[in-house]
């Protein structure tokens, strides 16, 4: 085989991967890791390594630990970043996806490890992505000890990307929240959700610019912003909202109310035997779910099953922890009320329903 003629052969950076573009987003996204540290992760080595560390002696303190994991990404939420050019937002919605599904069972966020893919690599973008990651940790109380930023020329267009997450909590054994804890009579408490948040983006993307044939700088009144903001709006973070119910009331168990709607995801922690109402009329939907229904011209049942119709977090509590439990999440600025109770199972063909209508 003969030699290739010098500055003619192949080469990574000609492939399309830009090896010194990487190095540049770690060195930018450095500083915003670093405020996410946990006292078990300072002075374990620094963003960069092969491995993030977690002093697992922390969980001394535990009886008999239970290690809770996680892992989700935002859906095609990514693509409106990438049409809006706003990149600091959609960490948020990554770190809710993952850390929200872990308190469910009660467990604190420990740390977590992102995984960002792009067609090329924009140092600042990739750095603002992460911007947004770290700040979502900090709201849930997590360290982000690592993460993976990998470059596919050829596979994704130069401004494409996605991005991954997993976290990992812990729960003391005895303390472990489901199912098993709901008694009849529990009342269900819902904490109103930020918006969207990270579910159902192809019907809704479907509805707005294929059916409504809006776009993204549209001004919409009811909203009081531009459609770009508000389908943009981060996912509500409620993790340390609701470890602080489990420090304030006996919380049997919570539900993210995430793909699949509010109805079957309540279902997920109801035992056999009982049954969950949630009434329709003890809340409004924001003007986002009205739009989306209205111009796409969606059955309620349908949008009940994609989107979370304002109510991002579940909370089944005993009827005498209702007060407490409310108190505690207006002392923390989270909207909720008593949406439903628990009953006997009877003749409910599923686990939890939705009734009644909503409020005007």
């Amino acid at each position: 085989m003969s030699e290739t003629t010098a500055g003619t052969g192949a080469s990574y950076a000609a492939a399309g991967v830009d090896i010194e573009a990487g190095d540049r987003a770690v060195e930018l996204m450095k500083e915003w890791v670093k405020k996410t540290q946990r006292p078990e992760v300072a002075g374990l080595g620094g963003l960069g390594g092969f491995a993030g560390l977690f002093d697992a002696s922390a969980l001394k303190r535990f009886e008999r630990p239970l290690l809770a994991s996680a892992t989700d990404g935002v859906g095609t939420k990514v693509d409106l970043a990438r049409q809006l050019g706003v990149y600091d937002t959609i960490g948020h919605d990554l770190v809710a996806m993952v850390m929200d599904d872990i308190v469910v069972c009660g467990a604190e966020p420990l740390f977590m490890t992102d995984y960002i893919c792009v067609g090329k690599v924009h140092p600042e973008r990739v750095a603002a992505i992460v911007k947004g990651i770290a700040e979502g940790c900090v709201l849930a109380g997590c360290a982000l000890v690592g993460g993976e930023t990998a470059e596919h020329p050829g596979l994704l267009g130069p401004d494409d990307f996605d991005v991954a997450g997993a976290g990992t909590g812990a729960v003391e054994a005895d303390r472990l929240l489901g199912p098993d804890r709901i008694r009849k009579g529990d009342a269900v408490v819902a904490m109103a959700s930020s918006g969207l948040h990270s579910n159902g983006y192809s019907l809704v993307r479907h509805v707005v610019f294929d059916r409504a044939k809006m776009t993204l700088d549209q001004q919409v009144e009811e909203f009081g912003r531009t459609l770009g903001e508000e389908l943009l709006e981060p996912t509500k973070i409620y993790s340390l909202d609701c470890l602080a119910l489990t420090r304030t009331t006996d919380v049997h168990a919570f539900s993210h109310v995430t793909g699949g709607g509010l109805a079957a995801n309540l279902a997920r922690v109801i035992p056999d035997g009982l049954h969950a109402t949630v009434d329709r009329s003890t809340w409004s939907p924001g003007a986002v779910f009205d739009l989306v229904g209205t111009a796409g011209q969606v059955e309620r049942l349908e949008l009940e099953k994609t989107l979370n119709m304002g109510v991002g977090m579940i909370a089944v509590v005993p009827e005498d922890s209702v007060d407490v439990a409310l108190a505690t999440l207006a002392d923390r600025g989270v909207e909720s009320w008593v949406a439903g109770e628990i009953t006997d199972r009877g003749d409910h063909a599923t686990g939890a329903e939705l009734v009644g209508d909503y409020a005007k």
